[in-house]
C-alpha cells in the first residue's frame, strides 16, 4: 500500500544528483578575466590568437589561470583584479598599438570559476541581472526624423530610376521637408508619371501642385508606409544593438524598445562605461561603388599622383589600396538578404536580394560597367574599409552574386555583415546609470537572507507542529528549493530582485501543498483509518487539491510571462519553474520519504504527525 518500487526510487536519486550539480556553480562564484574581441568587421579573432595573448601577458608579467576561447573572442582567467587590470593595459598595447584605430576590443569581464568537469557537464551558474551583479544602464533616443529622411532620400533617387526606365522626361526631383516635389514641362506628362507610380510604387501617394504653366507632383509616403519606416528603424537599431553588444562578452543582455523611439540597454557585469557607450555608439553604413581605373588613380595608387576628382582612396582589409568612386549604387538599407552560397563551378559566392529601386539602379550601372570592377565598402567611425572587390560579369539586377570567395567560411562572414547592416537611424543616449558591484552584492545578501530566514520559520512552523511528517515536509521543501536553483542554471536564466522575490514566495506556496497532505492523514486518523491506510488516503485525495490550486497559480503565472517585462518576466519565470518543482517535490519525493519510513512497518499503530483531534 505505501511501499514505491525500485524504479520510483531511482528517479528521486537521479534527480537529487541532478539538482546536487547543477546548483554547485553557484557556489564557487567568479574571477575576474579580460576579453579580446574584433573592433573591425574585417578583423577575426580565432584560436591561434590565444599563443600571442599568452606570449604578451608572459611578457607583462601576468600570467593567465586560463585561456578560453569562445568562438568569437578570447577570454583570459586572472586570480585578482590586480592582475586583470595589469593584463588589460598589456593586451591593449599590444593589440592596438595606434589608440586612434583601435583594431581589437579589450574589455575587463568575468568568469564563472567552477571546475572544469563541472563545465565539462554544461553546468553552469545562474545569469545575474542587473540589480545583483551590477552594470550599466542605458535610456538610446532614435532619431527617427533622420530615418524619415533617409527613406525619402531613397525614394526620390528610386523615382529618378523609375521615370528614367520608362523615358519619362521631367524637369527635376526635389526633397521638400517630407514630401519630394516632381516638377514637369505639361500636364500629360505629369498625369502619365502619376500613374506611372500608382502601379509601382503603391507605398507612395501623389497629389497635382503648381500651374499648367510649370505642372508639379508632390509624392510623400502613405501613413502606414511612414509607420512602417520607423518600425523597421526602431527594429533594425535593435538588431544591431544586439550584434555589437557580443562584442562585450555580455550574458543575457536586456535590449528593448521603450515607446514609439527609445531603446532600453542593460549590460550587467559591465563595469567599463566608456567602452560599452563606444560600441553602442558606434555608427556603420555599407556601400557598394566602381572601381576607379583611370591612369590617374593607378598613379594614386603607387603615389605617384593626387587622388582623382570624385574619387577615393581605401584599402581591401588592411592590406593593398584601392581607388573608388564617390557615386554610390546602393546602401545597405536597401539590401534585403544575403546568404553564402555557391557559383556555377561550385565556388563560395555570396547570393544578394536588394529592394526593386536599388535593383533597378544597379542594372543600369552594371550594363554600362561590364567587365569592371566594383567593391563593397564599410564605413565605421567615418573609416572605410573594402570587404570585397568582384567584377561585373553581366547586367545585374535586384539578385546577384559575389562571386570569387578564398572559401566558404569568409562567404559565410561576409553574408553575416551584409545582413548586419547598419543603424537605420542615428541614436543619443539621454540617460545613463551605473550600478555598482558592491550594491549588486548587497543585494544579493538581502535577497539571500530573506529567503532564508523564511525557509527558517517553515521549517521551525512544520516540525513542532507536524513533528516527523514535518520533517519530511521541510526535506520536501529543501529538495524543491535545490531543483529550482538547479533548473535556473540549466536553463541559463537571469536572476534578478524580482526573482529572489519569487522564490520565497515560492516556498510559500510550495508548503501549503504538504500542509494539505498532512491534514487529510490527520482527517483519516480522527475518522479510526488504520495509520498506512490513512497515509496513502490522505496523499490521494489532496492530490486533486493540490493539482487544481497549482494550475490555476501556474495560469496566473504565464499571463505575467506573456504579458510582462522586464522585472515583471523575470518573476514570473521563477514562479513557474517553482510550481512545477513544488509539485514534484511536494507529492513525489514527500510521499517516497514516508514510504521508505512507514511502508515497511507491517503492523503500524501510530505516526508522528502531531496532535490529532477526535470526536467526543
Amino acid at each position: 500500500m505505501n511501499r514505491y518500487p525500485v524504479w520510483k526510487y531511482i528517479i528521486i536519486a537521479i534527480t537529487l544528483a541532478f539538482g546536487l550539480v547543477y546548483t554547485l556553480p553557484n557556489f564557487f562564484g567568479e574571477s575576474p578575466a579580460v576579453q579580446v574581441s574584433s573592433a573591425k568587421a574585417t578583423q577575426k579573432v580565432d584560436a591561434a590568437m590565444m599563443s600571442r595573448v599568452e606570449a604578451a601577458l608572459g611578457k607583462a608579467g601576468v600570467p593567465a589561470a586560463g585561456l578560453l576561447f569562445d568562438g568569437n573572442s578570447i577570454k583570459a582567467r586572472f586570480r585578482d583584479t590586480d592582475s586583470q587590470l595589469k593584463a588589460k593595459d598589456a593586451l591593449q598595447r599590444e593589440f592596438n598599438p595606434d589608440p586612434a584605430d583601435p583594431v581589437y576590443v579589450v574589455a575587463l569581464n568575468l568568469l564563472s570559476a567552477s571546475p572544469d568537469w563541472l563545465t565539462r557537464l554544461h553546468a553552469l551558474p545562474m545569469y545575474l541581472g542587473l540589480d545583483l551583479r551590477g552594470g550599466v544602464h542605458f535610456l538610446l533616443q532614435v532619431d527617427m526624423k533622420q530615418a524619415m529622411s533617409k527613406r525619402l532620400d531613397a525614394t526620390a533617387g528610386e523615382l529618378r530610376s523609375l521615370m528614367r526606365e520608362k523615358n519619362l522626361r521631367h524637369a527635376g526631383i526635389t526633397r521638400a521637408g517630407e514630401t519630394i516635389e516632381v516638377r514637369f514641362r505639361d500636364e500629360e506628362t505629369r498625369t502619365r508619371a502619376r500613374n506611372l507610380i500608382a502601379d509601382n510604387q503603391p507605398s507612395l501617394q501623389s497629389t497635382d501642385a503648381g500651374d499648367s504653366a510649370e505642372p508639379r507632383l508632390v509624392v510623400s509616403l502613405r501613413p502606414p508606409a511612414a509607420k512602417e519606416v520607423l518600425d523597421n528603424a526602431l527594429k533594425q537599431n535593435i538588431t544591431t544593438l544586439h550584434k555589437r553588444v557580443n562584442e562585450l562578452g555580455v550574458a543575457e543582455p536586456v535590449i528593448q524598445q521603450q515607446g514609439a523611439d527609445r531603446i532600453v540597454v542593460q549590460l550587467p557585469g559591465v563595469q567599463d562605461t566608456a567602452k560599452a557607450k563606444d560600441i553602442l555608439g558606434r555608427t556603420a553604413t555599407l556601400e557598394a561603388r566602381l572601381v576607379d581605373g583611370s591612369a590617374e588613380a593607378q598613379a594614386a595608387l603607387t603615389g605617384a599622383g593626387p587622388v582623382p576628382f570624385g574619387s577615393e582612396l581605401f584599402k581591401v582589409g588592411r592590406g593593398a589600396p584601392v581607388v573608388l568612386r564617390k557615386q554610390v549604387i546602393f546602401s545597405g538599407e536597401q539590401l534585403t538578404g544575403a546568404q553564402a552560397t555557391f557559383d556555377e563551378n561550385q565556388r563560395a559566392a555570396v547570393g544578394i536580394q536588394l529592394n526593386d529601386g536599388a535593383g533597378r539602379v544597379l542594372r543600369e550601372v552594371s550594363r554600362e560597367n561590364i567587365r569592371k570592377p566594383m567593391a563593397v565598402v564599410l564605413f565605421e567611425r567615418g573609416k572605410g574599409e573594402v570587404l570585397t572587390v568582384a567584377t561585373i560579369q553581366a547586367e545585374l539586377g535586384s539578385r546577384f552574386q559575389i562571386t570569387g570567395m578564398e572559401s566558404p567560411q569568409a562567404a559565410n562572414d561576409l553574408a553575416l555583415l551584409l545582413r548586419a547592416g547598419a543603424l537605420a537611424a542615428p541614436m543619443e543616449i539621454i540617460e545613463e546609470r551605473t550600478i555598482g558591484p558592491s550594491l549588486g552584492a548587497d543585494n544579493i545578501s538581502k535577497g539571500f537572507n530573506s529567503t532564508l530566514y523564511g525557509f527558517l520559520a517553515i521549517a521551525v512552523f512544520m516540525l513542532s507542529y507536524y513533528l516527523l511528517f514535518g520533517l519530511f515536509s521541510t526535506l520536501a521543501l529543501a529538495v524543491n528549493l535545490l531543483l529550482l536553483v538547479a533548473l535556473l542554471s540549466l536553463l541559463q536564466a537571469t536572476l534578478t530582485l524580482p526573482g529572489i522575490a519569487a522564490v520565497a514566495l515560492t516556498l510559500g506556496m510550495a508548503i501549503d501543498a504538504n500542509v494539505l497532505i498532512n491534514e487529510r492523514i490527520r482527517e483519516e486518523l480522527r475518522n479510526g483509518m488504520p495509520p498506512q491506510t490513512a497515509i496513502a488516503t490522505g496523499y490521494e485525495r489532496a492530490w486533486a487539491t493540490i493539482l487544481d490550486s497549482n494550475v490555476t497559480t501556474l495560469i496566473a503565472g504565464l499571463a505575467l510571462l506573456v504579458f510582462g517585462s522586464g522585472a515583471v518576466r523575470g518573476f514570473a519565470v521563477v514562479h513557474c519553474l517553482g510550481i512545477l518543482t513544488s509539485i514534484f517535490s511536494a507529492v513525489f519525493f514527500s510521499r517516497g520519504i514516508v514510504n521508505l519510513w512507514y511502508g515497511r512497518q507491517k503492523k503500524l499503530g501510530k505516526v508522528s504527525i502531531g496532535q490529532v483531534w477526535k470526536p467526543t
